[in-house]
């Protein structure tokens, strides 16, 4: 006892002597039936075992249920009660009796039957969420998905409208005072009143000399201290940020820069409203109870409509026009709480004071605000911003352009943002007699260029191209003094890549256009415009006209390299082109278009397009193809994109580039010309040599060459298919060594060695076989495997694993000696450093006793075409099966050393799972009716099970299995087995 041994160490050290007899004596027992294993190996009838491993068969009844039949949906209505498992869906083919198990953990309605009943407009009705449907009857009249808001156009604006000149902004000191709460109401409103004549009489301080990013910053600050004051009940604060911001619309000394300061203190006045809106909003809370989406007037309490009518009139109180009216349309929707017709009766009112706006700049962003928070209140706007074109040509205007030095066209594309807005809120969903309108209204202003083009941007396609020649014609009548032609040729031709004109204009309306944007001298406004009308080209022309339009640009592109400042717009033409003309045998006919590619000078938009075509070629070729036009130039562009690749190219750009020319390299076929066909792989090799996925794809490629080629001879070879698959066989074999992943050169001599055996290429599989067995001992201890580190012993077992298998059909060489494949193998195996903790080399030892057993059958499991496999060559001779035998007692020997070494605590539990491994080994695959045998498997059962570490459940299922095994024919002797294999407990 443990007591005994703590008082006696003589008793503890005896007791642990005794211990270690007791193994060395049962090891010995075991290690002297081990060469039992082979002698005994059970003789298999592969035939007989696969027709008991079958499934057995049994008639189907179609008029029975079937779990793949298609289930009908149907709609239950049965009112919910206090159970579950009512269901709403039957199979047409089952019973109704029959429980649905999806159903039975459903309330009665499942989601199948939602939604077939969201056919029934009805049933739609009655599920649909109340608050949803508010909202939605609510947003209705205003506009839908297809209206293209603000919020996607800020950014072009920004980033279009700039400015290197510097800038200035006139900032308030927003100094925050202490309140004092003892002060009465009437002195508190006495204070904020100060506070806004304090703000109107000069606090202010200018910022000069503001760099456009200084200036966006400021503002930025401005939004910032606007939600703070905000936050921090300083309401008076927060106004006078929103006046001071709203001055600023005012001043145009930097007139380019105007449509993007009109975003920027936008969105501080977008702020500002829904501050105000959302207070009030809260205000009206009663009981928890929040205003419903489309609430009356009548619904909101008298404290919050008090609250909204401070608001205005504070606002009304601002003296000068332009901060009045952008706050006021700041908290325009604010005037739901107050009336039902409070927004349309403000609408016309805030129109009219736009009127007092003497600069034509400012007072059309004006109408483009009032725009933006009107239109999902009314989209009643009125048209009178027309009138502005009037003052465009005044003196006062025309001054201030000279003083900017500022010419009329850029002035003029100055008001587009703010028109293009207008004109889409007056045209989304308009009828088409509305076109017509505006159309003569252009006519009246003597065919103003810059209306035109607002009138082309905003309405539908459909409309503009039925018109083009209108268009066409009004655009010729326009002054080229002013918005250029150019621009008004463009605008028509993005509509007419949306929507076809009238076919028998098709040609017409290609010339007039391309008879202007020919003439255009400026490269920029070409490249601009020809973009654009390439696709109108390709949607409506064959190759010939694209052919013309591509040499034109290259006219007008080449001289003084002006391609170098367009190359998105080139890009752009390039997908254009390929978009529409995606049969490449086409394509490549079109004779400038390979001279186009030649325009892109710059390695890295060279390498894009490049990637864009064969994404292109990829998608859209169906078939393989020997079109040596296609070849020569996809092979170009390969390579282009191949010598892109440096020691600075990323792994996944490496793999996408990979991945594009191996897509090219499976879709070219010589058909039965397998020799131009290796011939092809011979020059993509030595043009692809950088990226290692395609060296793999070719070596696959060949191989799968090699294989096509027995599969035309149906595995007789002549002399010069055996020739030629010698030189297939010979591609990969010299292929491979370049490969620098070590499982990729593995698995490829494997797999070439596989295709050369069933070519009855022996000596050249036995070369293969050889290199793969001398690479394993350069197995590194730890690979990358997606970017981490991981130990590389499963990889090899799972290699080691499928070579076994191979090795089974290989013939042994006369000159080599018996096995000598498997001798050289187990040799490299017993070399390699194996982790300390790793049992993954006994794995493999066991896996060749799989594989020893195998060998010993009068006949193999499987074989080779055409090849006579050891079975064959030694007809169960007794000298083959004493070499397998001591190589059995090798390996079993190392097996029996590893389970001893196990027998520390720390290892029991690695050294019960081994053994119960290897007793599954020999129940697959010993004689068990042999005494010495059966003895050895009971064994290492119990010493499976000796220390507690045997999962219970897999010792029992094993033990079922071998009770099944029993009833089988010649298997009797296992159930005197298993009458063997007690079942320990953990205790």
């Amino acid at each position: 006892t443990s007591s005994e041994m703590e008082e006696n160490p003589a008793v503890e050290q005896s007791t642990v002597e005794c211990l270690k007899d007791m193994f060395l004596c049962q090891y010995a027992c075991i290690l002297s039936l081990y060469s039992c294993f082979l002698r005994h190996a059970r003789s298999r009838n592969y035939v007989s075992e696969s027709e008991v491993c079958k499934l057995e068969s049994v008639p189907l009844d179609f008029g029975d249920y079937h779990p793949l039949k298609p289930i009908t949906v149907t709609e239950s209505k049965t009112k919910k009660m206090n159970r579950k498992g009512s269901t709403s869906s039957t199979s047409s083919s089952s019973s109704s009796s029959m429980l649905d198990p999806l159903s039975s953990v459903l309330d009665g309605t499942d989601p199948l039957s939602l939604f077939a009943a969201a056919a029934d407009p009805v049933t739609t009705t009655a599920t649909m969420d109340s608050t949803r449907k508010k909202r939605d009857k609510d947003d209705s009249p205003a506009v839908g998905s297809d209206f293209e808001p603000w919020s996607s156009k800020r950014g072009e604006i920004l980033a279009r409208y700039t400015t290197t000149e510097k800038l200035s902004i006139v900032s308030g000191s927003f100094s925050r005072k202490a309140a004092t709460t003892g002060s009465a109401v009437s002195e508190k409103v006495r204070t904020r009143l100060e506070e806004l004549d304090d703000l109107e009489e000069g606090s202010q301080k200018e910022l000069l000399n503001l760099t456009q990013q200084d200036y966006m910053n400021r503002i930025e600050e401005l939004n910032q201290s606007l939600k703070d004051a905000w936050s921090s009940d300083q309401k008076v604060k927060a106004l006078k940020i929103v006046i001071q911001c709203s001055k600023l619309l005012s001043d145009t000394t930097v007139i380019q820069f105007y449509p993007s300061k009109f975003v920027l203190i936008t969105d501080i006045l977008d702020t500002f409203g829904k501050l105000v809106y959302e207070r009030i909003q809260s205000m009206c809370v009663d009981n928890r109870v929040s205003l419903p989406d489309n609430f009356s007037p009548e619904c909101v309490n008298d404290t919050a409509k008090e609250t909204c009518l401070n608001w205005f009139f504070k606002i009304a109180s601002i003296r000068e026009l332009i901060p009045r009216f952008y706050v006021e349309a700041a908290i325009l929707k604010c005037n739901k709480f107050l009336s039902k017709t409070g927004i349309s009766e403000c609408l016309p009112r805030l129109t009219s004071m736009i009127r007092g706006i003497g600069d034509p700049l400012v007072a059309v962003y004006a109408r483009a605000y009032l725009c933006r928070v009107g239109y999902r209140l009314t989209l009643q706007i009125s048209t009178c911003f027309c009138l502005l074109f009037q003052q465009i040509h005044g003196d006062t205007v025309q001054n201030q352009l000279i003083v900017q030095c500022v010419e009329i066209p850029l002035y003029l594309t100055l008001y587009s943002p703010a028109i293009d807005w207008i004109l889409q809120c007056i045209a989304y969903r308009a009828p088409e007699i509305l076109l017509t309108e505006m159309m003569e209204r252009c006519k009246k202003l003597g065919n103003n260029a810059l209306l035109l083009n607002s009138v082309m941007s905003a309405f539908r396609a459909e409309f503009i191209a039925a018109r083009s020649m209108d268009f066409i014609g009004m655009i010729k009548e326009c002054d080229e003094s002013g918005f250029p032609k150019h621009l008004l040729f463009r605008s028509l031709g993005l509509n007419l890549a949306l929507a076809d004109p009238p076919e028998n204009d098709c040609l017409q309306i290609l010339n007039e256009a391309w008879k202007v944007i020919t003439k255009l001298k400026n490269p920029q406004d070409y490249i601009n415009c020809a973009e654009v009308w390439v696709e109108y080209t390709c949607r409506h022309f064959t190759k010939r006209e694209v052919n013309t339009v591509l040499a034109d640009v290259i006219k007008h592109m080449t001289p003084d390299r002006a391609f170098e400042d367009a190359y998105p717009q080139l890009q752009s033409i390039i997908q254009k082109v390929i978009t529409y003309i995606y049969d490449f045998s086409l394509l490549f006919s079109v004779e400038k278009f390979l001279p186009f590619l030649d325009m892109f000078q710059k390695e890295s938009v060279r390498v894009e397009v490049c990637k864009c075509i064969m994404e292109s070629f990829i998608k859209h070729q169906q078939e393989s193809t020997k079109d040596p036009v296609i070849l020569n130039a996809l092979l170009h562009i390969c390579k282009t994109m191949h010598d892109s690749v440096n020691a600075l190219t990323l792994e996944d750009e490496k793999r996408m580039l990979a991945a594009l020319i191996n897509g090219f390299i499976k879709m070219v076929s010589f058909g039965r010309d397998f020799e131009q066909q290796l011939s092809f792989y011979v020059e993509a090799r030595s043009t692809f040599c950088n990226l290692e996925p395609v060296l793999v794809q070719l070596i696959h490629s060949v191989n799968q060459l090699a294989m096509e080629t027995r599969k035309v001879m149906k595995g007789n070879h002549s002399r010069k298919t055996a020739a030629f698959v010698r030189a297939c066989v010979a591609f990969c074999f010299i292929t491979i060594p370049s490969l620098s992943s070590i499982f990729t050169r593995l698995n490829l001599y494997l797999h070439s060695g596989q295709v050369a055996l069933a070519n009855q290429c022996l000596s050249q599989a036995d070369a293969f076989f050889k290199a793969a067995v001398s690479l394993v001992p350069e197995v590194p201890k730890m690979i990358s495997v997606d970017g981490k580190m991981r130990p590389s012993d499963a990889f090899l077992l799972e290699f080691l694993c499928n070579f076994f298998s191979t090795l089974l059909v290989v013939p042994d060489h006369p000159e080599q000696g018996v096995l000598f494949l498997v001798r050289g193998l187990l040799n490299v195996i017993q070399d390699y450093t194996w982790e300390d903790n790793s049992d993954d080399k006994i794995r493999i030892y066991t896996n060749v006793l799989h594989l020893l057993s195998a060998m010993t059958q009068e006949a193999y499991i499987y074989h080779v075409d055409k090849v006579d496999s050891n079975d064959t060559l030694y007809g169960g001779d007794s000298k083959f099966l004493a070499e397998i035998n001591k190589l059995c007692e090798t390996v079993i020997a190392q097996i029996l050393d590893h389970l001893k070494t196990l027998g520390k605590e720390e290892t029991l539990k690695r050294q019960s799972q081994l053994a119960l491994y290897f007793f599954n080994t020999i129940l697959a695959h010993g004689d068990l009716r042999n005494n010495k045998l059966n003895q050895l498997s009971v064994n290492l059962w119990n010493l499976a099970q000796k220390h507690g570490f045997a999962d219970t459940k897999t010792m029992v299922k094993t033990l079922e299995y071998i009770k099944r095994r029993s009833n089988q024919p010649e298997m009797s002797h296992f159930t005197d087995l298993a009458l063997r294999l007690p079942l320990q407990s953990r205790t």
